[in-house]
């Protein structure tokens, strides 16, 4: 329950992170990214209470795999990155 929590955090962040922003570009990166992360969550989720079939996509922060781990981290860099240069005017 708690990891779930957490992961909603971090979507939560990633869409208000998209909101915010003037830039065009950065905002659609900041939603791509947000979206990858969403669906491997729910896909994850779904194969868990088995309404979905199981596959073998790990699951975000948590299962051992080195590449997904890399490119969520490069993800989440990248949404700090768009959320500290974000302009306000």
């Amino acid at each position: 329950m708690v990891a779930i929590a957490l992961l909603g955090i971090i979507l939560y962040r990633g869409i208000q992170i998209a909101l915010s922003t003037r830039d065009k570009f950065a905002a659609l990166l900041a939603t791509g990214i947000t979206s990858i992360l969403f669906f491997h969550i729910l896909i994850n989720i779904g194969m868990t209470i088995g309404i979905m079939p199981v596959t073998g996509l790990p699951l975000c922060f948590f299962s051992y795999g080195g590449s997904n781990l890399f490119m969520s981290m490069i993800g989440i860099g990248i949404l700090n990155n768009i959320s500290m240069n974000r302009s306000y005017y």
